[in-house]
């Protein structure tokens, strides 16, 4: 079933519905290519009409609506390795305004508390503190997805754990598939408070590397500025499978 937009878009002929139906098909159609961004990153034209079916003309319509309203804005694509020849492809990234109609945290009051812990007890060790422990009741979870995957499955499984917890995230291979993989989280639900306690994406990149089993690298985050969190995860060797299997089977034992 197509919206009344997309008839229209496709080249039909409307079918007279009543204007304020129309309009409703707009905005339905606007919420799925902004929620198409929110899903998979800043997108391409050419991405969104070929995950969504509508021409790209019909995007390019729905993404300047979206721009006027401060919803989604245009950015050279980001490059990670070797740059190719010509020109980077514009992509169309969700703004803050954007993010924030797809977020329902308390960013101020969570803010507060945290500024509230860092003066009383301890500064910045004190914030890591509360990072870690919170990061640890989600790694619970995380760890146990990671360990029943294959090796080579392991980022995957991770990235749809994360997702379940709305990153919103991703496993992709790196710019050079030998080295690694990119685990990309597309949505952060606690962007503007990490983006004045950055001590949270430090925390969430030491607990990838300890779920993993490897160094991990955070080469953007979203608090930063940045369209995506996009973590580096080098390939991880079968002495390395072999010990952190080890290391977590052993885990929470106490000494013979």
């Amino acid at each position: 079933m197509k919206y009344v937009g997309e008839a229209h878009e496709a080249g039909e002929t409307p079918t007279g519905r009543p204007q304020e139906e129309h309009a409703t098909g707009e905005r339905s159609t606007r919420n799925r290519v902004a929620r198409s961004i929110l899903d998979h990153g800043p997108s391409t034209v050419a991405e969104l009409a070929g995950r969504l079916g509508l021409t790209q003309a019909a995007v390019r319509r729905h993404l300047d609506a979206l721009a006027a309203d401060d919803v989604v804005e245009p950015r050279e694509q980001r490059v990670y390795g070797a740059r190719t020849r010509g020109r980077p492809a514009k992509v169309f990234a969700l703004t803050d305004c954007g993010r924030d109609a797809f977020d329902q945290s308390y960013d101020k009051l969570a803010a507060d508390a945290l500024r509230w812990i860092q003066e009383r007890f301890g500064g910045d060790e004190a914030v890591v503190a509360f990072a870690r422990a919170r990061f640890a009741e989600q790694a619970a979870a995380y760890r146990q997805a990671i360990e029943d995957a294959a090796p080579e499955e392991r980022t995957e499984a991770l990235a749809k754990a994360l997702s379940r917890d709305g990153y919103a995230a991703t496993a992709r291979s790196a710019p050079l598939p030998q080295t690694g993989e990119q685990l990309c989280q597309h949505h952060c639900p606690v962007a503007h408070v990490a983006e004045k306690f950055p001590q949270l994406c430090e925390v969430e990149t030491e607990i990838f590397s300890q779920l993993l089993g490897t160094h991990v690298q955070r080469l953007a985050t979203i608090a930063h500025g940045d369209g995506v969190c996009t973590t580096f995860i080098p390939k991880i060797s079968k002495t390395q499978v072999h010990s952190h299997n080890a290391s977590a089977s052993t885990a929470g034992r106490n000494p013979a």
